[in-house]
């Protein structure tokens, strides 16, 4: 019974958060996600850190870096009324690799393991939507908008500060349990939920990120040239690859994970329960001979719903042939280099034109 003076018109879920927040976190881990934390929308104090990046002109050619700081900074101006944020993570690796090992395959085309299936973002915000509809059934309507690296969003940020890890000096996410192998997605919600409270770093004075990157893009711990970054090199850069980066891009043809291989604390990467990271097409295992064999249709059917769509068939194909160029000498190599000459654009072609002189260079 109720007084005139009890708090009747506040809903029943608001009188214990606690237990709603403890039943979000279960309900996420039935849905797949690896880990949930509960996170302030305020990431203000990774503001300097960024605007330090982008006025060393770290961020390249992402323009988009520059844009809406503010909301970057307060996820309420992005989204009104955000009372708090529920930052999940999902574990992609199908097996566990060798701890602080990177494979030496010089004729594989190596694609970053997140990549090898389906595009993630789609599956991170399925399963964010499917997460607030479980959590409206319970308590009613609220406000909730899903996010997976799809909008202006600190989303490491968010998830360190409230214990999902550490930002290790390679600038990736660390989980003391779980290592890095994980992608982010957050769902911006109007429920008063408690925060969780941010991990404590770990990485000590290991630089074996940095030591091992083969382009040197991790310039001093905790900061990443994306110019020399061979993630940002090969797909979202679209343009005429430095040639003193080439040799360094080895046969990574998509991404790269040189600097999760090695780290110590990926001695604890867990392999995830969901299907769509199971690589498609062979893409684990893909020759560059193969793979530059593709014309563009075979390329847009081999990458429907892929992340690889994101870098467009020329420029996949310039990264292949920078591959072809640092693989050991094989005459078939130069040959299928030397067809291709007329099938590319301008870009692709100065790419060909440098593996033909390398592989030359090797046979002598």
């Amino acid at each position: 019974m109720t007084t005139p003076d009890s708090p009747a018109h506040i809903p029943v879920f608001q009188e214990d958060l606690t237990a709603l927040k403890a039943w979000i976190k279960t309900q996420a881990l039935e849905l797949g996600f690896s880990d949930c934390v509960i996170a302030k929308p305020d990431a203000q104090a990774e503001l300097p850190r960024l605007q330090e990046y982008l006025d060393r002109g770290y961020h390249g050619d992402m323009k988009f870096l520059e844009e809406n700081l503010e909301k970057r900074a307060d996820p309420t101006l992005l989204i009104p009324n955000t009372r708090s944020v529920i930052c999940v993570r999902m574990d992609y690796l199908v097996e566990t690799p060798q701890p602080r090992n990177v494979p030496d395959a010089p004729n594989s085309a190596i694609i970053a393991r997140y990549a090898r299936g389906r595009d993630y973002h789609k599956t991170m915000r399925g399963r964010l939507k499917m997460l607030a509809a479980k959590v409206r059934e319970k308590i009613g309507d609220f406000e909730s908008r899903p996010f997976a690296d799809s909008a202006p969003v600190f989303e490491k940020s968010l998830a360190e500060n409230a214990g999902m890890g550490w930002t290790g000096k390679h600038t990736l996410l660390i989980h003391k349990k779980s290592g890095s192998f994980f992608v982010l997605g957050e769902l911006f919600t109007s429920l008063d939920l408690p925060f969780d409270e941010p991990a404590s770093k770990h990485c000590g004075s290991c630089t074996a990120c940095i030591d091992i990157c083969p382009t040197q893009a991790i310039v001093e711990p905790y900061m990443l040239d994306a110019r020399r970054c061979i993630a940002y090199l090969t797909i979202e850069y679209k343009g005429i690859i430095p040639e003193e980066l080439r040799r360094g891009i080895g046969n990574r043809v998509f991404g790269c994970d040189d600097c999760q291989l090695i780290c110590p604390w990926n001695s604890f990467a867990k392999t995830t329960s969901i299907a769509d990271f199971q690589p498609r097409h062979g893409l684990d295992q893909a020759s560059l001979l193969d793979l530059w064999q593709w014309d563009e249709t075979t390329f847009l059917a081999s990458t429907e719903g892929s992340p690889l769509r994101r870098t467009g068939y020329q420029s996949f194909m310039r990264n292949i042939a920078i591959g072809l160029g640092n693989a050991p000498f094989n005459s078939a190599i130069v040959q299928a280099l030397q067809d291709a000459r007329a099938q590319h654009d301008d870009v692709v072609q100065v790419h060909i034109d440098w593996a033909i002189q390398e592989q030359v260079f090797k046979s002598r």
